[in-house]
């Protein structure tokens, strides 16, 4: 490998030279006509205001180009700048550090020069403190200069294939699903055991199984019920508040990343850039991570057509055992990314401009305990069909209304699959995602429960687009209901261990969610045949719960359907949902789809748990 003009002098202390080598960094890049003295005032400006350097602050606000940059760090510091591309590091030195110490100082061994090592880093003024953390053997390691995309590139290409299978197995086996293997689980064995018992039951003695199951059926809606009204009065029977500007004095804005997890995705690349050049967040503190699978030709095809700006990259998973799951991209991921809050936003999502200013707030003014932090959820296309209209309201019922009261009542709080934002550390300590739950929110929130964390809601909302085609709606929902009763199976492997971890009060909370959320909709039309009872049709159940219990359970049947109208009408009275009031009625109509749900999503709990349906984007 050519060396040549390679000067190797001991990096300057950034302790000592840090103010003179901003000013001067600036006057060089205005002395060589790479920005003018206002983008430099401009840049320093923005820099009193949060802690940043001022090379980094002119890239991500577009004034400055990272060649230009490094250019004149170059000529400041009498460090040669190289071109890894060109020059690439020596493959045989990628063991040398430990590929996590590499990713957290954006550093990789370039070569070796007799017995020194040259490492190639971006910012060499941290370079003397760096070289205090290297291996005894490198304590005499130089610098050279590189961007820092080379760099992360490099380390993808050399420990890919390393990191891509961790990705999989992160969490504890007894808090994964992952140790399902091919063959039935005794969990999926039992629940294939008691679908065939029901089945029998129902050729060999109708109407008592009928009865059971609307014993069971009628038992988890009255539960489901008592939470919701529960919810409703904790809440104090209206909206939550959108709160109002986050007061920053004072705040010492943290770095944040957001990982974007990307698949086949070919009409929302622009939308997406331009939704999120909308965030007012300091550009230099923001690392948004778009994360792709390496096989998904589609999507790169997609975005190297599109102009990303300097905080937007790309990181690519590399294919591993076929999985290609939303949390293992995730997990792979997040050993690139810069900030000490990590985030996650979904491909169509459109986040309010200063929803990381909200994060930045809560987060500096929280209690330790709170790791994680969930936003809203809203749609921005209810008018495109009844469809879109009957789930822009279920959302603003479950995310206004019910979310925030079972946040009030201290329950485990069931998190979305986006506007999630998390102390990196917890997360890190977690096990980050389960790469084989489809849906690995919800399991991550029990499992922040479980190990003491807290998880607090913010008012700030991401508008998203409703799944509003019949088929594609199933599909979607299916996959969220197999991912709930996968969460519920794995966490209720040990339940004296899991009521131990979480108490009793929120251990109860989680049995009445999960068993009551997936009891409704596979066993709905059992419900609904109650409701034929007061207009004088034969029911089985009449004949063993007599007339009058039966006439008394479908009363109470229409007035649980008043409190889901009631909850309807009091989340769409604000007056971004005042349109769709007329339109809470009809839930009833809706809600159907969900039974045919569930039952695609028991088929594939037994056949096919980790199978990923995925959810188109860009339809309307």
């Amino acid at each position: 490998m050519s060396t040549p003009g390679l000067r190797l002098i001991q990096p300057r202390s950034a302790t000592e030279t840090a103010p003179e080598d901003r000013r001067r960094l600036g006057r060089i890049l205005v002395d060589q006509g790479e920005i003018s003295a206002s983008d430099l005032m401009q840049g320093l400006a923005q820099q009193r205001g949060y802690e940043a350097p001022i090379g980094e602050i002119l890239v991500a606000e577009g004034l400055a180009t990272e060649t230009a940059v490094l250019g004149a760090v170059s000529e400041q510091r009498g460090v040669r700048l190289t071109d890894l591309d060109t020059d690439p590091p020596d493959p045989f030195l990628y063991d040398s550090i430990d590929v996590g110490f590499c990713l957290r100082h954006r550093i990789i061994p370039w070569m070796k020069l007799g017995n020194t090592l040259l490492i190639a880093t971006s910012r060499p003024d941290q370079f003397q403190t760096l070289r205090r953390h290297l291996p005894q053997r490198w304590a005499d390691a130089l610098p050279v200069l590189a961007e820092e995309h080379q760099i992360i590139a490099h380390i993808e290409r050399l420990h890919g294939g390393t990191l891509a299978p961790m990705a999989e197995a992160r969490v504890t086996p007894l808090e994964s699903c992952r140790t399902w293997t091919r063959k039935l689980s005794l969990q999926r064995l039992a629940l294939l055991g008691l679908a065939i018992g029901l089945i029998a039951g129902a050729v060999k003695a109708p109407a008592q199984t009928v009865v059971w199951l609307s014993i069971w059926a009628l038992a988890t809606l009255f539960i489901a019920a008592t939470l919701k009204t529960c919810a409703l009065a904790a809440q104090g029977f209206r909206r939550s508040p959108d709160g109002t500007a986050p007061d920053l004095e004072g705040v010492k804005l943290p770095r944040i990343s957001v990982l974007v997890p990307l698949l086949r995705e070919t009409e929302i690349a622009n939308a997406l850039v331009r939704r999120l050049s909308r965030l007012t967040y300091p550009k230099a503190l923001l690392d948004v991570v778009l994360v792709l699978e390496e096989s998904d030709q589609q999507t790169q095809a997609t975005l190297a057509r599109t102009d990303l700006p300097p905080w937007m990259r790309v990181v690519e998973v590399p294919e591993t055992n076929g999985l290609t799951t939303k949390p293992r991209a995730m997990n792979y991921a997040l050993d690139f990314c810069k900030g000490d809050i990590i985030g996650v936003w979904d491909a169509e999502d459109a986040p309010a401009p200063d929803q990381l200013e909200r994060v930045a707030h809560h987060f500096a003014n929280a209690d330790d305990d709170v790791a994680c932090l969930q936003g809203v959820l809203d749609y921005y296309n209810p008018k495109a069909n009844w469809l879109a209209r009957c789930f822009t309201i279920e959302y603003a019922m479950w995310w206004r209304i019910l979310l925030p009261g079972i946040a009030k009542m201290g329950l485990v709080i069931p998190l979305g699959g986006t506007t999630l934002f998390f102390k990196r550390p917890v997360l890190e300590s977690l096990g980050r995602w389960d790469a084989h739950n489809v849906t690995e929110d919800a399991d991550l929130g029990v499992r922040l429960a479980r190990h003491g964390h807290r998880t607090e809601l913010i008012s700030t909302v991401t508008h998203e687009e409703a799944n509003c085609r019949p088929w594609r709606w199933i599909r979607q929902r299916s996959r969220w209901l197999k991912g709930y009763m996968i969460t519920y199976m794995v966490h209720m492997r040990r339940p004296v261990l899991l009521w131990r971890q979480l108490g009793t009060w929120k251990f109860l909370g989680l049995q009445a969610f999960f068993v009551t959320t997936l009891s409704q909709f596979v066993f709905a039309p059992v419900i609904w045949s109650f409701l034929v009872i007061p207009f004088g049709i034969a029911h089985p159940a009449v004949d063993y719960l007599g007339p009058d219990l039966a006439l008394i359970i479908a009363a109470a049947l229409f007035s649980i359907e008043a409190i889901n109208l009631t909850s309807g009408l009091i989340a769409t009275s604000g007056r971004e949902h005042r349109h769709l009031m007329k339109w809470v009625p009809t839930m009833m109509l809706y809600f159907p789809l969900a039974a045919f749900a569930s039952y695609k999503a028991l088929y594939e709990l037994i056949a096919k748990p980790f199978y990923w349906d995925k959810t188109q984007h860009g339809v309307t």
